[in-house]
């Protein structure tokens, strides 16, 4: 049965299954994963489990900057993506099933596009103001599901968020028992793109597999290679140290298919025990602890796009407002002078 929208992060889930600690680490002191080699985001002290993102106030949500209104015409799907409902992939699956309504019409087609003089119910309720793109690094417990709803009642990655977090989606996956930094974000569009091979963002991983392996094994991953008949791009692997049986590898990896790390190990004949992904792209781990959330600067987010897609996000500022604040600035300048 469908489930009428709210505006809200959807219910908890209660706790059912999952078996996994949103807490504390079972890395001995000569395993610590470490601090990754890519350069990244500096994320400043220590952020504990369960603790507000930055900007938040105790007892009520985190003070956004003003909301960005529809004024241009926008395909109804990214529309409810730019308001954090979901994604626009999620956005065309609600349309086909007669959840969304303009000018009091039910929509039965993706292929629309709103303005802001459209009136936009979904599930009977108006479509949310679209706040200002935020981007969060979250380091995911192991035993949690990275999906809004599962199946099978386990706990979810946005069951363990703070309750004052926004409504957000995850960018990307990591599995049950994967482990470390994921991004998450209250914009669709950002999710897609980031997500995207193509985007060719660096995720690193740190591996404690058990078998033996060699260093020529692990470059001859570089061109790609083909498992079961799926095919995966170029992998960088170097071995870290070597404990018994055990040893850590570090890991690099552009596309992310579904449990990638894990196959091609296996293929190598390695058992992997654990997984933590360390960094993507330019945002590291760090001392993130597990549970822990952090919000990214839009600054520093929107040097990490580059100013053509910062442009595009709403990250920067147009020439326009640019003017305006120069305006500004100089109209006070002679206020000042004349007083």
């Amino acid at each position: 049965m469908r489930k009428p929208f709210s505006g809200q992060r959807p219910p908890r889930a209660g706790g059912k299954g999952g078996g996994g600690s949103a807490g504390g680490s079972d890395v001995r002191r000569d395993e610590r994963p470490g601090r990754p080699r890519a350069s990244g985001s500096r994320l400043g002290k220590v952020r504990p489990a369960g603790s507000l993102p930055s900007g938040a106030r105790p007892g009520g949500a985190p003070k956004p900057p003003e909301a960005a209104s529809l004024n241009e015409p926008l395909r109804i799907a990214k529309a409810m993506a730019r308001a954090g409902l979901c994604s626009r992939r999620e956005a065309e699956r609600w349309i086909a099933d007669g959840r969304v309504a303009i000018n009091g019409k039910i929509l039965d087609t993706p292929a629309c596009e709103v303005g802001p003089g459209d009136k936009i119910l979904i599930d009977g309720r108006p479509l949310p103001a679209a706040e200002p793109m935020r981007l969060w690094l979250y380091h995911k417990p192991k035993g949690l599901v990275t999906t809004h709803q599962d199946p099978q009642g386990r706990q979810t990655v946005f069951d363990k968020l703070p309750p004052e977090m926004p409504r957000v989606i995850s960018i990307g996956r990591l599995d049950f028992n994967t482990e470390g930094l994921l991004l998450l974000t209250n914009d669709g569009a950002l999710a897609r793109h980031l997500e995207l091979p193509a985007t060719g963002w660096l995720r690193r991983y740190r591996v404690r597999a058990r078998g033996r392996v060699s260093q020529a094994d692990l470059d001859a991953l570089k061109d790609g290679t083909e498992i079961d008949g799926v095919r995966y791009g170029p992998i960088e692997a170097t071995v870290d140290t070597v404990q018994g049986a055990n040893a850590w590898l570090t890991i690099g990896i552009r596309e992310g298919k579904n449990r990638e790390v894990r196959n091609v190990m296996s293929s190598l004949g390695l058992d992997v025990s654990r997984l933590i992904r360390i960094s993507f792209g330019p945002f590291e781990l760090a001392g993130l602890v597990p549970g822990a959330v952090e919000i990214v600067k839009r600054r520093h987010l929107a040097e990490q796009l580059g100013p053509k897609l910062a442009g595009e996000f709403g990250l920067s500022e147009t020439s326009e407002q640019r003017k305006e604040r120069h305006a500004r600035g100089r109209q006070k300048g002679q206020r000042e002078d004349e007083t």
